[in-house]
């Protein structure tokens, strides 16, 4: 009895198809957790996986009311944060979900990204360079929602 000959392109066809599956796989899970994701990745191939250091804030807390400025002390803060990240060589991600209420002079979404980028230029003003700052808005902010603006800021590796 001879075996079966199976054609060469199947074994090239089956391994497209396995690796599209491990693309999506990972698309479903990135909407999940991206940050467990992320870690995960890195331990995959080597890289140790190393807690970064998170601030969490509620935007309430550190600008005047209903503005986009921040108050002395939100100010001084991250001033220092981006001195500490400047001489450590790391980056900065910012991010920021849900929103406060509107006001006269912005409505929520407006509000959101200008205290987003008020935290970015409080940061920089410790020295660090702008290519090392990063503002993430994720698009689900349901979360947060029912708290506010919350910012996040994540000390990085690398700068």
């Amino acid at each position: 009895m001879r075996a079966a000959r199976v054609p060469r392109w199947a074994v090239s066809f089956a391994d497209l198809c396995l690796l599209l599956l491990g693309f999506f796989v990972l698309l479903q899970a990135h909407q999940a957790r991206p940050d467990q994701l992320a870690a995960g990745l890195r331990s995959a191939f080597g890289e140790r996986a190393t807690r970064q250091p998170a601030i969490r804030y509620r935007a309430a807390s550190m600008f005047e009311p209903g503005e986009a400025v921040l108050t002395r002390a939100a100010a001084a803060r991250l001033a220092r944060i981006g001195a500490e990240a400047r001489a450590g060589g790391k980056a900065v991600r910012i991010v920021s979900e849900g929103t406060d209420a509107g006001t006269s002079r912005f409505d929520r979404w407006e509000l959101a990204a200008a205290r987003a980028a008020a935290v970015a230029r409080g940061i920089r003003a410790g020295g660090l360079a702008e290519k090392s700052v990063d503002i993430v808005m994720p698009a689900d902010g349901k979360k947060a929602d029912a708290q506010g603006q919350v910012i996040t800021v994540i000390l990085g590796a690398g700068g």
